[in-house]
């Protein structure tokens, strides 16, 4: 297991804690409750299809909230490649909790792998083009950021910011009140130390924010063409004995054009259908062996 790619033990444990909750309340589960308490099983996670897994640390803290007995071991962990078909963990113990947390258990692990699965094919499509870093954006599923930017790692792309207060993200709706040369002077007096990154959707933008001195500039919704301009004023602006920012491409990124993207010169590329509409990857739970009562 790699530590950088999980995410903090608090927030998978509240997360499937109140998913648990959401499954249990107010009756628990009825059907399991049918079963003889001591009937054990064992049972695999299989794959229906090929992907990247994440969220292991779920799938298992669902299965240890329920009862201590259920033991899950993994032969595949977040950020290895699955094939359909070939189990990557199997989870043994008292049959009855074992059923009763499969479904959050799946849940997790299903849409945590779906995010690395369409980061990979990102990340693999983007290394065609040039070295751009591929990262996300903080459209998330509210309660779920953590783990979801976790997921993200799992599948070979870096981090955005986590949330507001990581570092100043001037975008249009804030500039129309400010100009950007003001915008990133007031920035840089209250808060000193902090990233201040500018949003730009035109080459005068882009300009304006290099003289402002900013420490990144979001290019927002540009062809490549217009990217590869906007690279080339950056890199005339250093040569002038100016400051070079890091420059990110964001808006309507896909897999057809990220190689393009890359190929300009860029640092980053933001796409945010990682987190907010990736397809679940379908991997299902297969009771292969079914013990005898005790």
């Amino acid at each position: 297991m790699r530590p950088e790619l999980q995410p903090p033990r608090h927030v998978v444990v509240e997360a499937v804690a109140r998913a648990l909750a959401e499954d249990l309340t107010p009756l628990g589960d009825l059907t399991a409750m049918l079963l003889p308490a001591d009937v054990t099983a064992r049972a695999a996670f299989v794959p229906r299809v090929d992907g990247v897994l994440a969220g292991c640390a779920c799938a298992e803290e669902a299965f240890a909230q329920l009862d201590a007995r259920l033991v899950v071991t993994w032969s595949a962990h977040d950020g290895d490649r699955v094939r359909a078909g070939v189990p990557v963990g199997v989870v043994e113990g008292p049959l009855a909790p074992l059923l009763t947390a499969e479904r959050t258990a799946l849940n997790f692990l299903s849409h945590l792998s779906g995010i690395a699965t369409r980061v990979r094919a990102f990340v693999d499509a983007a290394a065609a083009g040039g070295p751009a870093r591929v990262w996300d954006t903080r459209k998330t599923t509210p309660g779920l950021r953590s783990l979801q930017k976790a997921a993200v790692r799992a599948g070979g792309a870096a981090n955005h910011r986590g949330n507001l207060s990581e570092w100043v993200m001037l975008k249009d709706n804030h500039l129309t009140l400010l100009g950007i040369g003001a915008a990133v002077a007031r920035a840089r007096h209250q808060w000193p130390g902090r990233t201040i990154h500018v949003e730009a959707d035109r080459l005068e933008q882009v300009e304006q924010a290099l003289r402002a001195g900013a420490d990144a500039i979001l290019l927002d919704n540009m062809s490549p063409a217009q990217v590869r301009e906007c690279v080339l004023t950056a890199s005339a602006h250093e040569a002038a004995g100016g400051r070079r920012p890091l420059l990110e491409v964001s808006g309507g990124v896909t897999l057809e054009t990220i190689a393009a993207y890359a190929a300009t010169g860029v640092q980053c590329i933001s796409v945010g259908s990682f987190t907010n509409s990736a397809p679940v990857l379908d991997i299902g739970l297969d009771v292969v062996t079914e013990c005898d009562a005790d």
